[in-house]
C-alpha cells in the first residue's frame, strides 16, 4: 500500500540534504536513517569483534600489498 504524508519544508530540505544522489526517493532516504538507528545483530557484533581482534593480530593486508601482489 503507497501512502502519502505531509512534511514540513526545513525537513524535505534536511532530507534533499542527505540524498546520495539526486533521483534518490525521499523513501529510500528515509530507510538509510531508519537502518542506522537500528542495533546490530549479536552474529554481526560478534563478527566485528573477530574482525578487531584479526587486526591486532596483524591478520591483514594493506591496500599497498594487495595493489603489489596483483601487480596493479
Amino acid at each position: 500500500m503507497v501512502t502519502s504524508i505531509q512534511i514540513s519544508e526545513g525537513l524535505q530540505k534536511e532530507l534533499t540534504k542527505r540524498k546520495f544522489f539526486e533521483k534518490e526517493t525521499y523513501e529510500e532516504v528515509i530507510w538509510d536513517l531508519v537502518e542506522d538507528s537500528q542495533e546490530l545483530s549479536e552474529e554481526t557484533k560478534e563478527e566485528i569483534a573477530l574482525a578487531r581482534a584479526e587486526i591486532k593480530e596483524g591478520k591483514f593486508h594493506t591496500l599497498a600489498e594487495v595493489k603489489k601482489e596483483l601487480n596493479l
